[in-house]
């Protein structure tokens, strides 16, 4: 059976420095930081199985995650700081 090749995970050294620092935030929602060692992992070499048992999180959202990393830098999808804009009619 084939496999699909998986998409390359290339963080400069500015992104990951950023992404580790995510992952040692202490008041952020636990989503962000799980993100963040999964792209990191990822772009370590580490295969999905492998990142999600270590994380307890399905070969999916592995796969999710590292091709939306490649597609859109992590660290663009932080939490905005106060209340959302209402939409207008």
């Amino acid at each position: 059976m084939r496999r699909r090749p998986r998409a390359p995970s290339v963080l400069s050294v500015a992104e990951r420095e950023q992404l580790t620092a995510l992952t040692m935030r202490r008041k952020t929602a636990q989503a962000l930081p799980l993100r963040a060692r999964i792209v990191l992992a990822c772009a370590e070499g580490t295969d999905n199985k492998t990142v999600a048992a270590r994380e307890r999180v399905t070969s999916h959202t592995v796969s999710k995650w590292r091709i939306v990393s490649s597609i859109v830098p992590i660290t663009r999808c932080t939490d905005r700081k106060g209340m959302q804009s209402r939409s207008r009619q």
